[in-house]
């Protein structure tokens, strides 16, 4: 085990007998899990994206619409190397954790489908994904793959080949709703799980915030795993302020006895 207090080895103890315990276990993960992939912070004090960027300017639905090299320009270099990104420990643990049957749902605010790359199956992504564009004309979906190289090289916007209508990037924009169907998954899941880990999410971004809420009313334990503290810190059963790819592992690893 890293160097962790005797405190936090016995909160992964109880951890490890809650998760092994429940029957239906629900994760709900934010960006905090992917910057050890080297994937920034939208909303850290200490250099996130929107310290430096308004998100209303770059990232909301009106701008897109009106102003769509904005946000093309924008989010340039922060798709360069998306590709060379790879899952971290938490990732994959959590991965290791739903192939073994003790996690049935991995609900994410992230858009870089790294828990799919690390092998996580049943994965809603509310907020949207980058893998993903679909054309605001014609409404044809295609893989960013096929239009990154432009974009990268070139800074070429990315048009749709049916129609010659501007590319938009599957993700939830500032002022634009989440994708219903997912949404509905998400918030049924939460209300049926008897456990619930929160992993990297601060939980300010409404509606998601309000999805641990939803288990609670139900009666489902409540574990948070993230550096900050978050307003559901006094309903929580178990609370980790350390690094997530310091914790999960090692839940993982007492989880399933290696």
């Amino acid at each position: 085990m890293t160097d962790l207090s005797e405190q936090t080895r016995f909160k992964i103890l109880c951890a490890v007998d809650i998760i092994r315990m429940s029957k239906d276990t629900v994760v709900l993960t934010g960006a905090g899990i992917s910057t050890h992939s080297g994937i920034p912070d939208f909303r850290s004090t200490e250099g996130g994206l929107w310290e430096r960027y308004d998100p209303y300017e770059v990232a909301s639905l009106a701008s897109f619409r009106y102003h769509p090299e904005k946000f093309y320009q924008w989010i340039r270099p922060l798709a360069q190397g998306l590709d060379q990104v790879k899952p971290n420990a938490a990732h994959l643990g959590l991965a290791r954790l739903e192939n073994a049957g003790f996690i049935q749902t991995v609900i994410t605010q992230n858009v870089d489908a790294l828990h799919q790359r690390a092998g996580s199956k049943n994965v809603l992504e509310v907020h949207g994904t980058l893998e993903t564009l679909t054309c605001v004309s014609c409404f044809q979906k295609v893989n960013t793959q096929n239009y990154i190289k432009p974009l990268l090289e070139e800074g070429t916007i990315p048009r749709c080949a049916v129609c010659g209508g501007i590319l938009k990037p599957d993700v939830v924009l500032y002022g634009e709703e989440l994708p219903v169907g997912i949404w509905l998954k998400a918030l049924d899941a939460c209300k049926q799980c008897d456990l619930m880990i929160v992993v990297g999410s601060s939980l300010e971004v409404l509606p998601v915030a309000g999805l641990p809420m939803r288990a609670l009313e139900r009666g489902a334990h409540l574990i948070l795993i993230n550096r900050m503290a978050t307003y559901l810190d006094v309903r929580a059963d178990l609370i980790f302020h350390e690094d997530v790819v310091e914790i999960i592992p090692e839940i993982t690893k007492k989880v399933l006895g290696n």
